[in-house]
């Protein structure tokens, strides 16, 4: 049963979420149609351009992000308290990027809502989908839906979710087998932090800028982790994992073995939401479900 997006968005919940978003009509977004053979390839460029874009105007972070052939993944954290903190002029100026505004006119009675919708993730969303679907169906030389009509979010409930989920969307070509290593994946978040161009994504533990919008993990060591992570995906690889090699994996209590079944099987065990079985059942009891998908594979405290 569908859930309003109202009641899975709950920044009491949580600040972070994994949200999808798929084209129809069997239109590629990116990829070669085998149908008609036409390469769509330069679209990849158009969202992840789109990508930085928004994420330079809206009070939330992008912390992860892959293009595949007919939909995206974008992992991000909401931080309304910053747009609280903008000044009336602030949010005018940074709604203008986006929508036209009579910059001559009184806009007071506006700016409530536009600082309301620029920590929204549906409207984040929205704008990275609308002018990228118009751009696509002009080019297309056709008119309707290009994106499914609602993106899927999930909620990352702890740290070690944002991490899981963060390692299994920029391991998405890999795991396709479009890429065979993170460096050459192209258009996902990883390749951008190993080449230097990750302006638009949220800093890791020992990156420059505002302290707040740091990850909890050093820049290094998160590369490190979705190499190690990839080579465990890869046939032919070895895949054990040594708790050893990744101290983080130690301080959120994840086991090697563990950790390798997470990010194979993520996108199988996990739906509305990922965490520990505590955060889960939180969940649960906010959404008003009986059970959450992914609850059975989480170790449920003794």
């Amino acid at each position: 049963m569908t859930i309003p997006r109202s009641q899975q968005i709950s920044l009491e919940q949580t600040a972070y979420y994994h949200c999808i978003s798929r084209c129809v009509r069997r239109a590629f977004l990116c990829g070669r149609d085998r149908f008609t053979g036409k390469d769509f390839s330069h679209r990849r460029k158009w969202l992840e351009d789109r990508l930085a874009k928004i994420a330079s105007v809206f009070a939330i972070d992008l912390l992860a992000y892959a293009i595949m052939d007919n939909h995206y993944h974008v992992v991000v954290r909401v931080v309304a308290k910053r747009a609280q903190q903008w000044s009336d002029e602030e949010v005018v100026e940074r709604w203008a990027r986006l929508f036209s505004v009579d910059q001559d006119g009184d806009n007071s009675s506006n700016v409530p809502v536009w600082r309301e919708r620029l920590c929204s993730i549906s409207w984040f969303m929205r704008c990275i989908n609308e002018p990228l679907a118009r751009k696509a169906n002009r080019e297309d030389g056709c008119t309707g839906r290009f994106w499914e009509g609602r993106f899927r979010s999930q909620a990352l409930l702890d740290a070690s979710a944002v991490l899981k989920c963060m390692v299994y969307v920029d391991l998405n070509p890999v795991r396709a087998a479009i890429a065979r290593t993170p460096e050459g994946s192209r258009f996902t978040s990883v390749r951008a932090r190993i080449r230097g161009n990750d302006a638009h994504l949220a800093g890791f533990q020992d990156s420059p800028g505002r302290r707040q919008s740091r990850l909890p993990i050093d820049r290094a060591s998160y590369l490190r982790l979705v190499d190690w992570s990839g080579r465990s995906l890869r046939q032919g690889k070895r895949g054990a994992i040594p708790d050893r090699l990744h101290p983080i994996l130690k301080r959120l209590g994840i086991s090697g073995a563990r950790w390798q079944s997470e990010i194979k099987h993520y996108g199988r065990w996990y739906y509305r939401a990922v965490g520990c079985w505590y955060s889960l059942e939180r969940y649960r009891i906010h959404l008003g479900r009986q059970w959450l998908k992914g609850a059975s594979n989480v170790p449920k405290p003794a």
